[in-house]
């Protein structure tokens, strides 16, 4: 959790219900509030010239949405869209900042959230020109389990779906779906009841 729900509802977060595919906030929306995922998740996404969807991330139980863009005045270059039932805090920017003057710990906690996403990003965009799929899928998977205590082989269920995994790394699914057999094969990864273990 980033930050304490009991502290967001005190300084007056609200609750809000999201049904499937429901928007939470829109591409060139201005960041007006601070979302925290109670229940569900939510996918960032953002759609190229072609109309081709592009997902900047898949957020889940106890992670914010969108925290970086109130820092700014600019429109938000993503869609929050929810992926299934979701319930979500929702908080006003100005009770934002407010609550950041009131509990500088949890200034550092948005910090390091911020700069996690930011990391993410710079690994993922290290492999942008790469041709190698299986390189992609490396960098995805490892941060991916980086979170984890358990670091031994296959213990990790990766919690994505082949299309969720083919739009973060920007292949096709098809090429995905090709890739992960392969590095099966390579033992690499492990496929155990369509799950993929890493």
């Amino acid at each position: 959790m980033v930050i304490n729900e009991e502290i967001l509802y005190s300084m007056g977060a609200e609750i809000k219900k999201f049904s499937p595919t429901e928007l939470i906030f829109r591409e060139g929306d201005l960041p007006s509030f601070y979302f925290q995922i109670i229940k569900g998740e939510v996918k960032l996404n953002s759609y190229n010239e072609e109309g081709k969807e592009l997902i900047q991330n898949i957020l889940g139980n106890g992670q914010c949405i969108g925290e970086s863009l109130l820092f700014m005045d600019k429109p938000s270059p993503m869609n929050a869209i929810a992926l299934n039932h979701c319930t979500i805090l929702k908080l006003s920017k100005f009770d934002f900042f407010r609550l950041l003057k009131y509990y500088p710990d949890i200034c550092m906690d948005i910090n390091k959230c911020i700069s996690q996403r930011l990391y993410f990003k710079l690994i993922m965009a290290q492999t942008i020109h790469s041709q190698n799929p299986a390189a992609k899928l490396k960098v995805l998977l490892d941060y991916l389990k980086s979170f984890q205590k358990e670091k031994k082989a296959f213990s990790f269920q990766i919690p994505l779906t082949r299309q969720q995994i083919a739009s973060l790394t920007g292949i096709c699914v098809e090429t995905a779906i090709r890739t992960i057999k392969s590095m099966e094969r390579d033992h690499m990864l492990k496929i155990i009841n369509q799950k993929i273990m890493y």
